[in-house]
């Protein structure tokens, strides 16, 4: 298994941290949009990613907002509801996974959290030909607004049984998308999924729904 933990990526104007992990023979990458006030350190994206390695996905988490904006963010809390500068970021970011090389020729799946599951949704609709599976958790996919019509790739939205506002949310996005999608519901959890064996199970989730939905294409010769 190859890790990179501090690798700086320069897209959208910005060079952004990100943690890249591939394990060996990789059948796709999952990129990891965080949700509000989180970053690439977040102890929930990293151990849902480390179950993901261990089904030989490869996985970046990287921080949407550079240093600078997540100082302004942290005393005014503006950047991290601008879905339209997080989808570019994720767009880009979509972008480099595809040319990489490290992750060329992968499948690629998004991974997005509270807020960062707009983000993956508006990367979904901008590059339908390269996102082929979508999982958000405990999202916001609402804020993803006129973009959900736009996505072609199939959509896991997993909330907790009693995030009840949530769940509300996220069957108004639903109604609005085209794409295949399903509504999993976690029994018992809350909104960050911290009850006993609650996001072990979201990992499983995930990683099920990548394991079906994202296809392996071999490189076209040059």
């Amino acid at each position: 298994m190859t890790t990179a933990p501090e690798v700086a990526i320069p897209l959208a104007g910005a060079r952004l941290a990100a943690t890249v992990v591939v394990p060996a023979d990789p059948i796709g990458v999952v990129l990891f949009a965080h949700g509000s006030g989180s970053s690439r350190h977040s102890p929930r994206n990293r151990m849902v990613a480390g179950r993901l390695n261990d089904r030989r996905f490869a996985t970046v988490l990287a921080d949407l907002l550079t240093a600078a904006e997540e100082e302004t963010d942290a005393s005014t809390g503006v950047l991290r509801f601008d879905i339209g500068l997080l989808g570019r970021r994720m767009t880009a970011l979509v972008e480099w996974a595809a040319g990489a090389e490290a992750t060329r020729g992968l499948p690629i799946g998004l991974f997005g959290a509270s807020t960062g599951a707009a983000a993956a949704l508006v990367a979904a609709a901008e590059r339908p030909a390269l996102v082929e599976a979508v999982v958000s958790r405990g999202g916001r996919p609402d804020l993803a607004a006129d973009a959900l019509g736009g996505v072609r790739a199939p959509v896991l939205l997993i909330v907790g049984e009693r995030d009840r506002q949530v769940i509300t949310l996220n069957q108004y996005a639903a109604a609005m998308l085209t794409a295949p999608y399903e509504i999993s519901v976690v029994p018992g959890a809350t909104h960050l999924f911290e009850e006993p064996g609650a996001l072990a199970e979201v990992a499983d989730r995930a990683a099920a729904w990548f394991e079906t939905h994202l296809r392996w294409h071999p490189p076209s010769p040059s």
